[in-house]
């Protein structure tokens, strides 16, 4: 019997390839390898083995793009190693940046939630709900339950969006807390340095004043209608 009517393995593979490629070049979102696997007609396994193939290859080819895993899925991103010249594509504002208080909040989320605003707030030390706001338009953070305590608060946490902007594949490839604190010698020269001697004159220590102007900064970014 000829082998004419049977398939090509290798074109059948480099088919799926290139289809690949093709998806997640119009992907706006990351794809889920269970979705591709539907599209292609292939197991998931194969979509695994895939875009390892494609990661490899264009790494090696030193491209501009890579192939990566994140939020759940794959789709194409800028490399690293390019980012002095697409900074320099993106103009400053054509996307509007996050101000300072709107991303110590958005850490705030990341690292407690499920958390309410009121929370928020208290670990603040300023209202938030301005910037909570602006977080909830821009799709970072969305309702996740209610509060089972008086009130019913409503709570948040972070979106698939967040994972897909941070890079991040899962929460659990958040950053330790821990590589942040200072250690206990940190703390106490911090604190040495803090406390007024006996004869300190009646001012406010610059780093006081300092912090002062950060939280009426903040404050007022909050109270902000177009925060963010």
């Amino acid at each position: 019997m000829s082998n004419d009517t049977e398939p090509d393995v290798d074109l059948t593979r480099h088919a799926t390839r290139r289809a690949m490629e093709a998806v997640l070049l119009a992907a706006i979102e990351p794809v889920e390898p269970g979705m591709l696997a539907q599209l292609l007609e292939v197991p998931v396994t194969t979509v695994g083995e895939i875009a390892e193939e494609l990661r490899v290859e264009y790494e090696n080819q030193e491209r501009g793009f890579a192939l990566v895993h994140v939020a759940g899925g794959y789709r194409y991103q800028t490399h690293p190693s390019q980012a002095e010249y697409v900074e320099r594509f993106v103009l400053e504002g054509q996307h509007p940046r996050l101000s300072p208080a709107a991303l110590e909040t958005l850490a705030i989320v990341a690292y407690k939630q499920p958390i309410s605003r009121g929370q928020i707030s208290a670990v603040r030390g300023v209202n938030v709900d301005g910037v909570a706001r602006t977080l909830l338009a821009r799709g970072y953070i969305e309702e996740v339950g209610r509060d089972p305590g008086p009130g019913n608060a409503t709570l948040y946490g972070t979106t698939q969006l967040f994972l897909e902007r941070l890079g991040l594949a899962s929460l659990d490839d958040l950053p330790s807390l821990g590589d942040f604190v200072p250690d206990a010698t940190v703390v106490e020269a911090l604190e040495r340095g803090l406390r007024a001697p006996d004869s300190a004159p009646d001012t406010v220590p610059d780093t006081l004043s300092d912090g002062f102007s950060d939280d009426l900064s903040d404050s007022a970014a909050d109270v902000a209608p177009d925060d963010g």
